[in-house]
């Protein structure tokens, strides 16, 4: 975890990602097994992409991040391969959807829309960087999201 730490920290510039991700981790309702994914150049870890237990309501989904791409690797793919692998990962698993805090420039290519319009909401983060998506077509659930840590 100690690279990925890293990674977290060059990609934001900062430590506070990296504390929500130790946050994540050390969080037994947040942490599932098998749900972090790192895309490597030369089995070098430059790209990282978590899928964590959050609630929507009393429904159990999934939240994506932090999502971590050293600088030198953005633009190059690693960041949505690991993305990728994750919403594959989780489908498989038979996840029903996921929720982002992100750029809404960079997620509705892998299918996420905002939030709000499928009723979730957080009451710090209901704008546009707030999205959400269905892992199975089925409607994605209603209401307050809930994540297990202070993110």
């Amino acid at each position: 975890m100690g690279t990925i730490r890293e990674v977290t920290r060059q990609a934001f510039g900062r430590q506070f990602e990296v504390d929500v991700l130790d946050a994540l981790r050390a969080d037994p309702v947040a942490w599932l097994d098998g749900l972090s994914f790192v895309a490597t150049v030369e089995d070098r870890p430059v790209a990282h992409a978590l899928l964590t237990r959050c609630h929507v309501g009393d429904t159990p989904i999934l939240s994506l991040g932090p999502v971590s791409v050293l600088p030198a690797y953005q633009r190059q793919g690693g960041g949505g391969a690991a993305i990728r692998a994750a919403l594959v990962t989780a489908r498989e698993l038979g996840e029903q959807s996921v929720v982002v805090l992100g750029h809404a420039e960079y997620y509705p290519r892998f299918g996420f829309r905002r939030a709000i319009m499928f009723g979730i909401r957080h009451p710090h983060f209901d704008g546009p960087n707030l999205m959400a998506l269905s892992l199975t077509g089925e409607p994605l659930p209603v209401g307050e999201l809930r994540y297990p840590v202070n993110a």
